[in-house]
Formats: structure tokens, C-alpha cells, sequence
């Protein structure tokens, strides 16, 4: 069961569920981070914890739970059936990152009724938004696929003349 990239895939999808799982665990299992309470990591990033109701950037945030959690899960199938469907090994790379993060994502929800966030990045005052390992993951992913769509990692075929 080597067939493009299937263990490689689920291998990076598992490290971004673990690596965000584990930083959760220790951030607020752990540690005991305070709501709402940010300390510098770098001039550009400060590293906390807030909770989002909603999906990327609070988006949805006015949906009832059973309405979020109906996206959630539609979204969710429809990127593990997209990857189980693949024939390109960078495409199941990236939806896999993908996956991993967003099932990270859906737990907290289970957890705590909301994703926890943890990194905030920022130039001055001027807010650019609120990530976790997860929401890093998933644009790595997304990034993945735009290579992908530009035609990288697709092998080149010589014109037929």
C-alpha cells in the first residue's frame, strides 16, 4: 500500500494532529495558560490563548454549534474523500496536512466548545489574526495544493510532434 505517497501522506497528517494536540495539552493541560493573556515571542508574534467559535479568522462564529459542526463535518469528508481519490502524491501530502489540522481543530471543539488559539501575529498595533499549529498546518497544506496547481511536482511531458 505504497500507491502514491498513502504512508507518507498519513504520516505528515498524524504530525500536524500531534504536534497541535501536544502543544494544547501543554499550554492549557499543563501549564494553565490564562484567557487572554499574551506575552512577546517576537516583534512581530506573541504567543497566548484566546478561543474561537468560529471557523478561520471567526469566520461563521454566528452559526448555532449544530449548524458549525454541520459545516465542519461536510468540509471534512469532502477533503478525506478528495484525498482517497488523489493520484498525485503532493496532493495527498497536502490534503493529509490538511486533515491532520483540521481533526485537531474539531477536537478542541469537542474539548472546549471552541478552537484554541495560541499565536498572534501583529505589526504595532495592527492585527493580522490568531493561529494555532493546526491553522499553520492547513495553510501549509493549502500552499502545497497551490504548487500543485501551478504544475510543480507534476512530471514534465515532452510535446508529441
Amino acid at each position: 500500500m505504497t500507491r502514491n505517497g498513502i504512508w507518507l501522506s498519513l504520516g505528515l497528517g498524524l504530525l500536524a494532529f500531534v504536534l497541535d494536540r501536544a502543544f494544547k495539552y501543554v499550554q492549557i493541560d499543563v501549564l494553565h495558560w490564562t484567557t487572554g493573556s499574551f506575552t512577546e515571542l517576537l516583534p512581530i508574534i506573541d504567543v497566548g490563548l484566546v478561543y474561537n467559535s468560529g471557523v478561520s479568522y471567526g469566520l461563521l462564529s454566528w452559526l448555532p454549534p449544530w449548524g458549525l459542526g454541520l459545516v465542519v463535518a461536510v468540509a471534512f469528508a469532502a477533503l478525506v474523500v478528495w484525498w482517497a481519490r488523489s493520484p498525485s502524491r503532493l496532493v495527498r501530502a497536502a490534503l493529509a496536512i490538511c486533515i491532520g489540522g483540521a481533526a485537531s481543530n474539531i477536537v478542541d471543539r469537542l474539548l472546549y466548545g471552541s478552537v484554541a488559539d495560541s499565536f498572534w501575529l501583529h505589526l504595532g498595533d495592527y492585527s493580522f489574526f490568531i493561529f494555532n499549529l493546526a491553522d499553520a498546518a492547513i495553510t501549509a497544506g493549502v500552499l502545497l495544493l497551490a504548487l500543485d496547481l501551478l504544475g510543480i511536482g507534476r512530471p514534465r511531458h515532452a510535446n508529441a510532434t
